[in-house]
């Protein structure tokens, strides 16, 4: 209900649950769950290894022939090259995506935000952007060397969206993503030791926001997602050193993305359609993200000269954790239909 009050029809969910969505009884387990419960098409996305330790690979073509499109090891990578690539090959002969969360762990070193000025005003390690930077060209050339589809998701730095752009000169199957906290805020945003502002990949600076924007708008980034990771109150009420990573985003990054990027002028409302729409869908492989006569009538409904202040208590998601409680934004979503129903309305 979270993701139709967003306004989305088609969401993908990672694995990182419990217990982890890694063999074809886990997954079918979750298919059961979403058969009762969904108002929206929910697909899940299986793990890369067994319980994301990073040592076994996971029954991915298993998983394959059940439905699964893509593989994720979301909210960690896989450290291990050899059997990263192992599953790039399984993934590329079952036509599935590999979708990637990239953080060198080795390099975080207890980081719990960006590494900068404001890490060290506030007394907290930071998190560089080599973190990032390095698993993402890894993966690339991994992808290169497999021909797998690679989508990279939550990008945050200046440096991804350029290794985005060189794998799209190259013709290389390898896109990316970016999310709305990451091109709207930056970590200088960040005024006391609020949890709400603690996420990963974190808020960088103004000039890695700078990138992704300019990606967006020159087509080196082609989507734009929500990262919604749903966390308690109490979890949240920690201080940034001990909180967990993940803000929630479904029913805050449309209006967030119309804002920074459309209100302002930097890209049409057709761009952004294309960017929430149509190419995660064609990345995904799913018959859906277009209106055309005799399409699926999965349609989200916007009033875009609607101006309120996001406010957290009105979520649909048990989640509460944003930083945007109260940010003032434009664009709301009104009506969402999902097979010609209409399963959220204002």
């Amino acid at each position: 209900m979270a993701a139709a009050r967003g306004g989305y029809t088609s969401v993908f969910c990672m694995p990182n649950t419990k217990p982890v969505i890694d063999s074809a009884e886990s997954y079918k387990l979750l298919e059961d769950i979403i058969s009762k419960d969904a108002v929206v098409n929910v697909h899940p996305v299986g793990a890369v290894t067994k319980g994301q330790k990073g040592e076994e690979l996971a029954e991915i073509e298993k998983m394959a022939s059940l439905g699964m499109l893509a593989i994720s090891e979301d909210g960690k990578s896989v450290m291990d090259s050899a059997i990263y690539r192992k599953a790039m090959k399984i993934a590329k002969n079952a036509g599935v995506a590999v979708f990637a969360h990239c953080e060198d762990i080795n390099l975080v070193e207890g980081g719990v935000m960006n590494a900068g000025h404001k890490a060290d005003e506030m007394g907290f390690k930071g998190i560089s952007n080599a973190v990032e930077d390095i698993i993402a060209a890894r993966d690339i050339l991994l992808a290169k060397e497999t021909g797998v589809k690679l989508h990279l998701c939550h990008c945050s730095t200046k440096d991804s969206v350029t290794m985005l752009r060189m794998a799209k000169e190259e013709g290389l199957d390898v896109t990316g993503e970016v999310c709305p906290h990451h091109f709207t805020l930056t970590d200088e945003d960040i005024k006391n030791d609020d949890s709400n502002y603690k996420m990963n990949p974190p808020l960088r600076s103004r000039e890695d926001v700078e990138a992704l924007k300019d990606g967006i708008a020159k087509g080196y980034v082609t989507v734009i997602s929500t990262d919604h990771a749903p966390h308690s109150a109490e979890e949240k009420a920690k201080s940034i050193k001990d909180a967990p990573f993940g803000i929630v985003g479904l029913e805050t990054s449309f209006a967030l993305s119309y804002t920074e990027l459309v209100k302002s002028g930097l890209i049409s409302v057709n761009k952004l359609v294309e960017c929430m729409s149509i190419n995660p869908a064609k990345i995904a492989g799913i018959d859906r993200g277009v209106i055309k006569e005799g399409a699926v009538c999965d349609i989200a409904i916007t009033d875009t000269g609607h101006e309120y202040k996001i406010d957290k208590n009105e979520f649909a998601s048990m989640g509460k954790n944003t930083p945007f409680d109260g940010y003032t934004v434009t664009g709301k979503v009104v009506c969402t239909i999902v097979s010609g129903k209409i399963v959220y309305s204002e």
